[in-house]
């Protein structure tokens, strides 16, 4: 595979390269996929997010493969379709939040696969297990937190799995 688009979106009150996405990013590049991340830092409104995002691959000529991490996940997913995703990787994705759940957006027709961690508080493990459920999705569990910060090879190992799939 060579120069095929990843695009990462990171989490509220993450950074465009964070521990997480800088692994991921490495390992897909030594798979010969280019790596991108949207910075997002100071947009905390999820439309807004989206926008940033449609704005950032407006110029790409392939279907991009998007990651992102709890709001990340939410505003990949929200733009899966528009950007014609190839396939959506997702950490702890900020869906069917509480107040929220009318806005929890329909994913593009691609392979979506879900990590999420079992004791995380921010985003309840059920939300992702009712995703994962309605929309078909690969869905990996794990004894983390919201951050998954002490699992990152795990994830990393998960998103190359995830890569070989969608090139099978």
């Amino acid at each position: 595979m060579t120069d095929q688009l990843i695009i990462f979106s990171h989490g509220l009150g993450s950074e465009p390269w964070g521990s997480k996405i800088v692994a991921m990013a490495e390992a897909a590049r030594s798979m010969g996929y280019r790596a991108e991340s949207v910075d997002y830092r100071g947009i905390d409104d999820p439309a807004r997010r989206v926008t940033r995002l449609l704005e950032f691959a407006a110029g790409c000529s392939q279907r991009p493969i998007l990651v992102g991490s709890s709001l990340g996940g939410h505003v990949a997913t929200a733009a899966s379709s528009q950007l014609r995703a190839r396939g959506l990787f997702l950490l702890a994705p900020a869906f069917y939040m509480p107040g929220y759940e009318q806005y929890t957006p329909q994913p593009a027709a691609c392979p979506i696969s879900i990590v999420h961690g079992w004791h995380d508080e921010t985003v309840p493990v059920d939300n992702s297990i009712r995703y994962a459920k309605e929309h078909h999705a690969t869905l990996q569990m794990i004894a983390a937190d919201h951050r998954m910060l002490q699992h990152v090879p795990q994830i990393v190992a998960y998103f190359q799995m995830f890569l070989r799939g969608l090139n099978a």
